[in-house]
């Protein structure tokens, strides 16, 4: 008896992944909750767990297949089919699926089986613009849920032509040289890069960014950081770094300037009236942004807490869609990698990101003096259509106060 296995729900609005990488190939045996396959979704990484132990008897779609929730990519044989299994041909099982009968004339009838199973959001709308009639098309999904395969499926019986694949960033570039052309490499890109370069260029070309700069003194910060870090760490079993200051300056300039932690939908202004904030985390996959949920009710532990799981579950590529979602605000820390000065591009639909840089000795008058302090550039970027120039700088100077004289976050000043 075989198990199939298809495509988990992957989250709110999220209907379709690419395989990313298969860890086994059919013939493998498989343990109960072993990840099999690594899905790659517009926001997050996923591995697929084997639902049974058994034996890997098919595979239904390659590595870089675009695949619907609810879409069968593989099957399990329970127990261990040994040799026999290993010796079944990839194509064998998947010609056996509901998928791969044959195709029907486009005036068959409408199948006797109806669902109540409403169609995929992607399917309803290539309906819609082909002009599709629902109960023609037959869902091979979980309940007889119709699929953004069956409507094209169902279009080529017809014999119309496929609607173009999903969008990817436009190819302009002319023609290599026949010399350079062999020494050059194309590699597709994968959908989280494909996403990042889509929302980077919508919030450019959506949002009205602006950005304002402002340097501040990071020695109070050091001074009260180098004093308590090891009491810091023996306590709650955590570094202490930087962000946790950030974060919890930032929170408290959100209470005064509040159009900093809103959004514009439509004609409507929505302030948030709670603090969720991103923290943007580098990847060999690309950046992601997963969120501090509530940090302004969080103490500076508790906040490095969380960064720091955060951080370890992205590089591990183990985050969740609710690890990603909601954020209101976003802090990117360009400093670690040795950035002087950036421009941070808005985390849409946010109305601002802050951009923290390096710690650099640099020349400073205190007191009448020259003196040598440890100073950083912020950057705040934001959406001006919503957030004046007075709010703006307003904010970063209140964030630049709270980090040059710590005592205000104690006290919350």
């Amino acid at each position: 008896m075989s198990t199939e296995v298809r495509v988990p729900t992957l989250g709110e609005s999220v209907t379709e992944a690419t395989i990313g990488q298969w860890f086994k190939k059919v013939g493998d045996a498989v343990s109960a909750d072993e990840p099999i396959v690594e899905l790659e979704t517009d926001k997050v990484t996923i591995e697929v767990p084997a639902p049974v132990s058994g034996t890997l008897e098919a595979i239904s779609v390659n590595e870089g297949d675009t695949v619907e929730v609810g879409a069968l990519i593989a099957a399990i044989a329970a127990g261990s089919a040994g040799a026999k299994a290993a010796e079944t041909p990839k194509e064998e099982p998947k010609a056996e699926a509901p998928k791969a009968e044959a195709p029907k004339p486009a005036n068959a009838p409408a199948p006797a089986t109806k669902t109540e199973m409403p169609p995929a959001p992607s399917a309803a709308k290539l309906m819609a613009e082909r002009d599709v009639e629902p109960s023609s098309v037959e869902g091979s999904g979980k309940r007889g849920q119709v699929l953004k395969e069956d409507v094209l499926k169902a279009l080529d019986n017809t014999g119309e032509a496929k609607p173009a694949a999903a969008p990817a960033p436009a190819q302009t570039r002319a023609p290599s040289k026949q010399e350079d052309g062999a020494r050059e490499e194309r590699v597709k890109m994968t959908r989280l890069r494909q996403t990042i370069a889509k929302r980077l260029k919508d919030a450019q070309s959506t949002a009205a960014m602006l950005t304002t700069f402002n340097e501040v003194d990071m020695k109070p910060v050091m001074d009260l950081r180098n004093s308590y870090k090891e009491l810091f760490e023996k306590k709650h079993g955590v570094k202490l770094g930087f962000m946790g200051f950030f974060t919890k300056a930032v929170v408290h300039a959100l209470k005064e300037i509040p159009a900093v932690n809103a959004e514009i939908d439509g004609t409507d202004i929505i302030y948030k009236n709670f603090a969720h904030i991103g923290v943007a985390v580098g990847t060999e996959k690309g950046l992601v942004v997963p969120v501090v949920r509530d940090a302004d009710q969080m103490t500076i532990a508790e906040i490095e807490k969380e960064i720091s799981r955060l951080g370890k579950a992205a590089r591990d590529g183990q985050l969740s869609m609710a690890d990603m979602q909601g954020g209101t605000f976003t802090i990117s820390n360009g400093g670690v990698y040795g950035s002087l000065m950036s421009t941070p591009i808005l985390n849409a639909p946010q109305s601002g990101i802050l951009g923290m840089h390096k710690i650099q000795d640099r020349p400073v008058v205190v007191g009448g003096q020259i003196v040598v302090r440890p100073m950083m550039y912020l950057a705040l970027s934001y959406d001006h259509r919503i957030v004046d120039g007075k709010e703006a700088v307003t904010f970063l100077v209140r964030v630049k106060e709270s980090l040059e004289d710590p005592q205000r976050l104690v006290l919350d000043l």
